[in-house]
């Protein structure tokens, strides 16, 4: 029998995109032939993984999960290509394992990647190759976290879930107080909130300096063409910054259960301090790639 060792089965993984077990499995399985591991893993179907990597992957779906106690929980997106895959029940089910294996982490990508993975061998990454594999669609577990309320709450929201927990948009919020249950209903409904109006940060002391000095120059621009002195625009301006804060900050919005009120005052109503909260979109920011047809059919007939 051939010894396997690790750099035999990191060639393998590098030439064919399957995962580490696999790999070893493929290697074993051959005596340590290298080439004809490399059919054995093309005859299962795992070699195709990394020629899908390329693939832009910008559907999938978002999953929220809270611990047993409600004192933490986390947010995690997989994507895939089509909406089609994200309704597949191999996907959902591999979501569901990689988000209960957050709560068990510190909650950064890296960890929950080289975690042992909840289903089958070796890691996370590897049960997303072999999924890969299997389904036929590149996927990529895009981003992870996890919010944490030590003297409170946190509260999880899915927004039109596709299943249980998951769906294209998922919120935490974690908040603290004295009465447990007022918290827990307190903090889904503030995260319905965020849900629906995607707050740039939870206060104004939060916000990103850059933007809010961006904002003032626009303003400072805008308020100048008015052709009024100085004092009258620093105090225009100052007006106008009130109002963006209420466009993006969340305890300084309207409600939107009752838009009379302001979030940071419905919680100080119910005797919560907000915490944190966080807010995953499906797809944000990633560039979906779109095929062109035309030339598509064009490289296929050329030279025929």
């Amino acid at each position: 029998m051939a010894q396997i060792t690790a750099a035999l089965v990191k060639d393998l993984r590098d030439r064919t995109g399957a995962g580490m077990m696999d790999a070893k499995k493929a290697l074993v399985e051959n005596d340590g032939d290298a080439e004809a591991a490399v059919d054995w893993l093309r005859a299962k179907g795992l070699s195709k993984a990394a020629k899908k990597a390329g693939r832009a992957a910008a559907d999938g779906l978002v999953a929220a999960l809270l611990s047993s106690d409600g004192k933490s929980g986390t947010l995690v997106e997989l994507n895939a290509e089509t909406d089609f895959v994200a309704r597949n029940e191999k996907f959902q089910a591999a979501l569901a394992g990689i988000a209960k294996t957050a709560l068990e982490t510190d909650g950064s990508l890296e960890a929950v990647q080289n975690a042992p993975a909840p289903q089958g061998d070796g890691t996370v990454n590897d049960m997303i190759t072999g999924l890969v594999a299997t389904i036929g669609e590149n996927m990529t577990l895009r981003r992870v976290t996890k919010l944490t309320a030590e003297g409170g709450q946190v509260a999880a929201y899915v927004h039109s879930p596709e299943a249980e927990n998951m769906g294209k948009i998922g919120v935490l919020v974690a908040v603290e107080g004295s009465d447990t249950d007022k918290l827990a209903d307190a903090g889904r409904k503030v995260a319905m909130h965020v849900a629906a109006t995607n707050p740039a940060s939870a206060t104004t002391e939060d916000l990103d300096p850059e933007l809010v000095n961006r904002e003032r120059q626009v303003l400072t621009d805008q308020a100048r063409e008015s052709g009024k002195p100085d004092n009258v625009i620093e105090k225009m301006i100052e007006g106008r910054l009130k109002k963006f804060y209420k466009e993006v900050v969340l305890v300084e919005q309207p409600f939107v259960m009752n838009p009379d009120q302001t979030v940071g005052e419905f919680l100080e109503e119910q005797g919560a301090t907000l915490k944190g909260f966080v807010r995953f979109g499906l797809g944000e920011g990633v560039e979906k790639e779109e095929d062109d047809f035309a030339a598509e059919v064009a490289s296929m007939t050329s030279g025929s």
